[in-house]
């Protein structure tokens, strides 16, 4: 394709913008010119005149602004022209309502925060975005970033903190969806090209070290006699017997709890599914309930910190492990269980399953059950306690 001389070209193609490599104008029609610059950057340009004035409006470049997008930008300031305005003037008004990112993400949170599971949550969604990306792109409007600008935000950070740059990525995408939304820009969301540029993380997977199923009753008997503080060593073994997840444990309080039924009820925004899950407890975790309860009766929480209004460190238990010299990770645990269940036991797929609390996936599974199996995995869980403490004589006394 050449660029327009005299004559009018046919209108372009999404295949012809990309192809269009020599610097030049290419015409779309009724005054929309793709513009190639020496530097081969792409531009769209429309040119009209408005009140007897020539007016060259420039639209945005083509990473940002596609050929669609162009084309309707072009009909909006036609119409203005035509009504006896100044689209120039109304560009110039529309880019200065245009928010930069940093204002574009204190919007979303402020509109979205009250629908997030919880505070942290919600602090946390802002305060990783405050770190890693308000110093490279904070003062740009979001209609002026692209996926290199993306690219210099999350790259420091893609390998070295995989899990931080993943939940910055999932954020960025967010609020470029709201800019989109909020007609503050076009095109594509511009996070859905970094992957080309950025190298493959490690398996997510493989930082959930979990020990073999046989190993735990051992690491249960060490833990008990350890010397970590007592509080977390409860707290420790409580995780490995109710097989949660550690934000579950850390954020429980008493009103969840009830010894007499033996069950512990975590609410739906505390879940990672967002459902309410019952968790049964067997003997053993009523005797670890109650010394909690004798350690910290003031406290709402069930595993306090050492300020009693505050829950414990989500670090605790990593660093109980490396006091240990134990190389795995406290939620390799859920694993541990669900090998042991699978090898040791004979209960069906979806009792284990939904002693993790995961999603059953599976249609037939799901309205098999038509309810949550607490009584068949209070049986499980009494099974898995029975597992961790196989004869009276490992077990070490709570006060020791």
């Amino acid at each position: 394709m050449k660029p327009s001389g005299a004559h009018p070209e046919k209108a372009l193609s999404a295949a012809a913008v990309r192809g269009a490599a020599k610097p030049g104008r290419y015409a779309d029609g009724n005054g929309l010119y793709l513009v190639v610059d020496p530097s081969g950057a792409k531009r769209w340009v429309l040119r009209v005149v408005a009140q007897g004035r020539r007016r060259d409006i420039g639209l945005g470049g083509v990473k940002v602004v596609s050929l669609a997008d162009a084309r309707e930008l072009a009909t909006g300031y036609r119409r203005i022209a035509r009504d006896g305005g100044d689209p120039l003037a109304a560009r110039r008004r529309a880019q200065a309502t245009v928010p930069t990112f940093e204002a574009a993400a204190t919007a979303v949170h402020s509109e979205q925060a009250a629908g997030w599971r919880n505070a942290k949550h919600a602090a946390q969604w802002l305060s990783t975005l405050r770190e890693y990306a308000f110093p490279v792109i904070g003062q740009r409007r979001v209609d002026q970033i692209d996926t290199p600008d993306l690219l210099k935000v999350l790259s420091p950070v893609w390998l070295t903190k995989p899990e931080t740059a993943r939940r910055v990525k999932q954020r960025l995408s967010t609020v470029f969806d709201w800019a989109k939304a909020a007609g503050h820009r076009s095109g594509e969301n511009p996070v859905d090209g970094v992957a080309k540029g950025l190298p493959k993380q490690y398996d997510r997977a493989a930082h959930m070290t979990a020990l073999p199923y046989a190993d735990v009753p051992a690491f249960v008997a060490r833990l008990r006699g350890g010397d970590s503080g007592e509080l977390v060593r409860l707290a420790f073994e409580f995780l490995i017997l109710t097989v949660t997840r550690t934000g579950e444990l850390l954020g429980a309080r008493w009103p969840e709890i009830s010894l007499d039924a033996a069950v512990w009820t975590i609410p739906a925004d505390r879940m990672k599914a967002t459902r309410e899950h019952r968790v049964p407890l067997a003997p053993r975790c009523l005797d670890v309930l109650r010394r909690v309860r004798e350690l910290a009766p003031d406290s709402e929480l069930v595993f306090p910190g050492r300020d009693m209004s505050k829950q414990l460190s989500n670090m605790v238990f990593l660093m109980t492990l490396r006091r240990m010299g134990v190389d795995c990770t406290a939620h390799g645990f859920r694993s541990s269980f669900r090998d042991w269940a699978s090898e040791r036991t004979n209960f069906p797929n979806e009792v284990c399953e939904m002693a993790l609390a995961h999603t059953i996936k599976s249609k037939v599974e799901a309205a098999y059950r038509r309810g949550d199996l607490f009584e068949k995995r209070r049986q499980l869980m009494v099974s898995w306690a029975d597992f961790l403490t196989p004869a009276a004589s490992n077990v070490v006394s709570l006060r020791a």
